[in-house]
């Protein structure tokens, strides 16, 4: 597979891995790019940041995994305050794309 697409990252992400005798922690705005695909069986996420301090992180999430991170994130809306229209309509919007690419089956 050639060169995947980026795009520039509209908010902000922050990752932490806190290993036994390591932490660490970064931040990825406005300033950084993200790839997100689907990966054989999961869903790969790439985020770099080129200014400053140079950054890549990449994570893979099996289907299964990803389902329940999603599920429980569905619950844990319930006990939070709405969210802003803004991040909630674009948030829906990706939703229900997702939801039509899962329903397209291969032939």
């Amino acid at each position: 597979m050639g060169k995947q697409k980026t795009h520039i990252i509209q908010d902000k992400g922050e990752v932490a891995i806190d290993f036994p005798e390591k932490f660490y922690m970064g931040s990825f705005s406005r300033d950084g790019k993200f790839e997100a695909r689907a990966e054989n069986d999961g869903l790969f996420i790439k985020l770099t940041r080129g200014a400053g301090e140079k950054r890549e992180v990449q994570v893979h999430l099996h289907h299964h995994l990803l389902a329940d991170i999603l599920s429980e994130w569905a619950v844990s809306l319930r006990h939070q305050p709405a969210m802003d229209p803004g991040h909630r309509e674009n948030l829906c919007t990706a939703l229900k794309q997702v939801e039509k690419a899962l329903g397209k089956t291969k032939s």
